[in-house]
């Protein structure tokens, strides 16, 4: 991958490698595809190979955004995969339930914009990663989305009942995951599990436009610098007391404001002219 991420970094055109997890940077956006089909449901070398990507778009400076989706027309991602998870012991299983906790607490930690693009079915697990991004976005009729863990004795172990309960509220969640029940993504929208729903005839259109949105959030559009940096406020800001995430706000403010996009954004302002943000 970091070969990959060389040629990328050198010629400025789209590289790809992965195989599990298909990995591709273009124009400040690194795409991540789960690449199982047709459900691409999650093994632990899966989970290896998105801790992998994750980390090649966090450490790789041309990258801003990151764009999480599923290959094909079917499904964004049905979960773990339970064929693998009947023939291990339950310590594998705990180790594997850890190590995906891990990745994907590293993917909503890194301070750069994740979009997921939910392109078909997004349930159990596939919601559980999804959670972990911070903007969603699905293609309308594409597929339902939910928690059914439920139905196979066991609860949502990747992060489902912690990340689901903060964006829907206790009862909510209670519900949701105690009943199994799969809802369309309007249903979700108002959930405020999906951010958009859009209109696409094929999944290559729908991911045009995914991109398209993401493309917004790139230099020299927008200081993704100081969108890291909300990002990583709110995140990890929501989780402490609230006078220790105004210290980690005050901080973060400070990074910012010895940046050169903070300095071109005043500069701006000031003259005004539309900024030229860099990223940095």
């Amino acid at each position: 991958m970091a070969e990959a991420e060389s040629k990328v970094n050198e010629t400025g055109g789209e590289q790809e490698t992965g195989g599990l997890v298909r990995y591709s940077v273009r124009d400040g956006i690194a795409l991540l595809t789960l690449n199982d089909p047709p459900a691409n449901t999650y093994s632990y070398e899966m989970m290896q190979e998105l801790d992998r990507a994750v980390l090649a778009a966090r450490m790789d400076e041309g990258v801003h955004v990151i764009v999480i989706t599923g290959q094909g027309e079917k499904f964004f991602c049905a979960g773990a995969n339970i064929s693998m998870l009947t023939s291990v012991t339950p310590e594998f299983k705990y180790y594997f339930c850890l190590h995906a906790n891990e990745t994907l607490s590293r993917l909503e930690q890194t301070p750069k914009l994740v979009v997921a693009a939910v392109n078909g079915h997004c349930v159990g697990g596939g919601l559980e990663v999804a959670l972990a991004a911070d903007i969603r976005i699905a293609r309308r009729g594409a597929g339902k989305m939910g928690l059914p863990e439920v139905t196979l004795g066991v609860l949502p172990g990747t992060g489902g009942t912690q990340r689901l309960v903060r964006v829907t509220g206790k009862s909510s969640a209670i519900e949701l995951m105690a009943t199994g029940e799969l809802f369309d993504f309007e249903h979700a929208r108002t959930l405020g599990l999906v951010n958009h729903v859009y209109d696409a005839e094929t999944n290559d259109a729908f991911m045009t436009q995914v991109l398209d949105y993401a493309r917004q959030f790139t230099p020299p559009r927008k200081a993704s610098l100081a969108v890291g940096r909300i990002k990583r406020s709110v995140q990890t800001g929501a989780e402490i007391p609230f006078e220790s995430a105004l210290a980690l706000e005050r901080e973060l403010q400070q990074q910012l404001f010895q940046s050169e996009d903070a300095r071109e954004g005043m500069a701006a302002y000031v003259e005004k002219r539309k900024p030229q943000f860099k990223g940095k």
